[in-house]
């Protein structure tokens, strides 16, 4: 019995690849959509979408061609090739902007470059460009069910660029390089005043400012250290339960020591 069976599931594996090879040599383009069809609603999107890249040409024009577009359009995206099915969704919402999948089509598109985008490590055009689509998605169809998601979506990639951000202002406090990290940080607290990151940043910068300041040459440092005691004391306010306001206290502490030294030179 069980020889029989597997013998009837080759059987039927053999008669379904011979289908689809033939269809594949085929010059009938009505049994390519047919069998396409049948394939992608079985999840064999590779082969749906070999066989729709067949016809799509022949098409054009056609009542059937719209439905046809979606499938090979969505055929790219379940089988995750997001470069092409980004470029393809966007010619299929242009092209039939009248459609009903032409907002789901948009949304896709601007999906598949958000899942194009790269740990924030890397460089980030392929997020600043994601965010670019799902914006202009959410201005086109502002009314849609799949604004919701557009804007999670946003949301996520936003915090990647803040990321990148201060991983850059932070590195150059790592190597010392203290004013780039000030410059960095005040970049990075100017262009994300809302990010969840504030507390750090703004922590860095004193740290930053601090280091730069007690190590400076003399000509410099009391301007520094007025310059670090002033980030202190917007770090404080801002952040008075930080967890870092101990070490932020225990700078502020080594800033006044110093700046008395260049009171007590005036009053002398």
């Amino acid at each position: 019995m069980k020889n029989f069976i597997y013998i009837a599931l080759v059987s039927i594996l053999f008669a379904s690849c011979s289908e689809y090879q033939k269809a594949l040599k085929s010059e009938d383009t009505a049994l390519k959509y047919k069998l396409g069809d049948s394939l992608y609603n079985e999840g064999k999107y590779v082969k749906a979408n070999k066989l729709f890249a067949q016809i799509v040409p022949a098409y054009r024009g056609k009542p059937q061609a719209e439905k046809l577009m979606y499938l090979y359009c969505k055929s790219f995206y379940e089988m995750k090739d997001y470069y092409i099915a980004g470029y393809q969704f966007e010619r299929f919402a242009s092209s039939y902007p009248k459609s009903e999948k032409a907002a789901e089509a948009s949304f896709l598109g601007a999906k598949s470059y958000y899942m194009l985008s790269p740990k924030y490590t890397k460089d980030q055009k392929e997020t600043k460009e994601a965010i670019d689509k799902l914006q202009s998605f959410i201005d086109i169809y502002p009314e849609t069910e799949y604004v919701s998601e557009a804007n999670t979506l946003m949301k996520e990639l936003e915090f990647k660029l803040e990321e990148k951000a201060f991983a850059i202002a932070k590195q150059y406090n790592t190597i010392s390089d203290y004013k780039a990290a000030i410059k960095s940080f005040d970049n990075f607290l100017f262009d994300f005043p809302g990010s969840s990151l504030r507390e750090d940043a703004q922590f860095y910068r004193l740290d930053s400012a601090y280091k730069l300041a007690m190590n400076s040459v003399e000509y410099k440092k009391e301007e520094r250290l007025v310059t670090a005691k002033d980030y202190y004391t917007s770090f404080k306010k801002a952040f008075v339960n930080s967890k870092y306001i101990i070490e932020a206290d225990e700078m502020a502490s080594d800033l006044d020591e110093e700046l008395k030294n260049y009171s007590n030179t005036l009053n002398n």
